[in-house]
C-alpha cells in the first residue's frame, strides 16, 4: 500500500523528469524565430532631405516664376529692357499689365505681388539646400563615388551604349540597382554643376539688392536683361530634365524608386528582385 508521503514523492519525480528533459531539449534544439530582413539603403538621409527640399523649392519657383513672366512676357538682351525697346522675342500670351503691349485685348489677373515674394523665399531655400548638399558631397566623397563616371566609362561609347539600352527597354543590371549608370551620372553632373549654378547666378544677377552689393555679378551674366533671358531658358531646361527624370523613374519601377528616395529603400530581398 502506497502511503501519502510516497505518493507525493512519486508525483514530484514523474513531473520533474519531463520538466528536466524539456529544459535540456530547449537548450539543445534552437527554436525558429522570425527573420529580420536587412534593409538595403540606397540613398543617405542628407541626399533624401536635400532632394525633396529642392523639389519643393523648384516647384514653387516654377509657379511663381510663371506669374512673374506673365506680367512682362517680353525678353531682351543687355542691361536695360522696357516696352519702348524692341524685344529679342515675345511670348505669344497676354500680359497681366495693360502697359505691356502683347497684341491681345485682355490681360491676365495680376499676381505679381505674392509671386515675387514666393520666388524670393523659394530661391534662398534652393541656394541654402544646394550649399549644404554641395559641401557634404565634396567632403564625404559622394560626388566622386556616385556622380562622377567611373574610369572605364568616361567615353562616348559607354554613354551611347546605355542610351541604346534605354531605347530597347532593357532591364537594369544588378549594379545599377545600387548605383547610377553612366548616363545618369553624366546627366546629374550637368544638372548639379552647370544648370543649377547657372540658374542661381542669373537669378542673383536680377536682384537689385544683391547687384548693389556685388555689381560684378551682373557683368558676369551679361546684364540684367540678358540674365533674365538666360534664366528663362535655363528654367525650361530644368523642367525638361524633371519630366524625363520622372518618366525614367516610372519606367524603372516607380514605387521602388520612391521608397529609396523617401525611407532609404526596401528590404534586401526586394532590392535584389
Amino acid at each position: 500500500m502506497i502511503t501519502g508521503g510516497e505518493c507525493c514523492r512519486r508525483w514530484r519525480y514523474w513531473n520533474f523528469v519531463p520538466l528536466t528533459l524539456g529544459s535540456w531539449y530547449s537548450l539543445a534544439v534552437p527554436t525558429l524565430s522570425p527573420v529580420r530582413q536587412k534593409t538595403a539603403v540606397r540613398h543617405r538621409v542628407i541626399v533624401r532631405v536635400t532632394h525633396w527640399l529642392t523639389v519643393v523649392a523648384f516647384l514653387a519657383l516654377v509657379v511663381s516664376g510663371l506669374e512673374i513672366v506673365i506680367s512682362h512676357p517680353r525678353f531682351y538682351w543687355g542691361e536695360v529692357g522696357n516696352v519702348n525697346m524692341k524685344p529679342a522675342f515675345t511670348l505669344p500670351i497676354p500680359a497681366s499689365r495693360d502697359t505691356v503691349p502683347t497684341g491681345y485685348n485682355y490681360q491676365w489677373p495680376d499676381q505679381n505681388g505674392w509671386s515675387r515674394y514666393l520666388h524670393f523665399e523659394a530661391a534662398w531655400v534652393l541656394v541654402l539646400t544646394a550649399l549644404v548638399y554641395g559641401v557634404w558631397g565634396l567632403v564625404s566623397g559622394h560626388f566622386r563615388r556616385n556622380i562622377i563616371p567611373v574610369r572605364g566609362e568616361r567615353n562616348w561609347s559607354a554613354v551611347l551604349s546605355r542610351m541604346a539600352k534605354y531605347l530597347r527597354r532593357a532591364p537594369p543590371d544588378k549594379r545599377e540597382e545600387k548605383s547610377y549608370n553612366v548616363l545618369q551620372r553624366v546627366t546629374y553632373l550637368v544638372v548639379i554643376f552647370m544648370l543649377f549654378p547657372a540658374i542661381i547666378l542669373t537669378g542673383l544677377a536680377m536682384s537689385p539688392s544683391f547687384v548693389g552689393a556685388f555689381p560684378a555679378i551682373a557683368l558676369i551674366a551679361g546684364g540684367k536683361q540678358t540674365a533674365r533671358t538666360l534664366h528663362f531658358f535655363l528654367t525650361w531646361s530644368l523642367i525638361a530634365f524633371m519630366i524625363v527624370h520622372v518618366a525614367m523613374i516610372a519606367i524603372s519601377g516607380f514605387w521602388r524608386r520612391m521608397r529609396a528616395m523617401t525611407i532609404g529603400g526596401g528590404s534586401a530581398a526586394e532590392e535584389d528582385r
